[in-house]
């Protein structure tokens, strides 16, 4: 679906430079984007590659395993659904962790880990549990401290400043985090 609105609205613009006679736009467009991405990819990596070391050696060395049991009692309130022993708790802990340090591409093996847990204890396998729900929910508005890949985007573009988006994304997050949660729970109650 998401293929089609994309197609869609590239077909809109193209149609709508041609009626304008703007068909310069439109090479220029199509010249130039591969050369942008390329310098996109390049700006960005040196920071991902360098958070993804440092959470290997975090991973290596247990620490990811220690915040993990630091995240256990918060966990185990948000989803009284898993047992308190089960490995889901791990993983959900890991990609958590993993988004506070805005390293999606680290986030992601763990939080398919986590549902592939999660469906492990569900009844209905046909359906997502109330915990695979509220991870969902929390993976997606999950809390950001550092967020990497927006600071690398601000030092591509030559900001003068780019860590002081820190402060509020933080603020951000938390608060996108706690309406998610409450939403989630409001929902769960009214529906169950």
């Amino acid at each position: 679906m998401l293929n089609k609105i994309w197609a869609f609205f590239i077909m809109i613009g193209i149609v709508s430079c041609i009626f304008t006679g703007n068909i310069k736009i439109i090479n220029e467009t199509i010249l130039n984007s591969g050369k942008e991405s390329l310098d996109m990819i390049l700006n960005i990596f040196p920071m991902i590659a360098i958070w993804l070391g440092l959470m290997n050696i975090a991973i290596h060395a247990k620490i990811l395993d220690k915040l993990s049991n630091l995240l256990k009692p918060l966990l185990i309130k948000i989803f009284p659904d898993i047992p308190s022993n089960h490995d889901s708790l791990k993983y959900i802990s890991m990609n958590i962790i993993a988004n506070m340090f805005g390293l999606g591409s680290v986030a992601t093996p763990s939080g398919l880990k986590a549902m592939k847990s999660l469906q492990e204890i569900n009844n209905k396998k046909d359906t997502a549990s109330k915990s695979m729900i509220t991870f969902l929910v929390l993976n997606t508005s999950g809390v950001t401290i550092i967020p990497t890949t927006m600071i690398s985007l601000r030092i591509m573009h030559k900001s003068s400043d780019p860590t002081k988006i820190i402060f509020p994304c933080i603020i951000a997050t938390i608060m996108s985090s706690i309406a998610g949660l409450l939403m989630d729970k409001y929902l769960r109650n009214k529906y169950q």
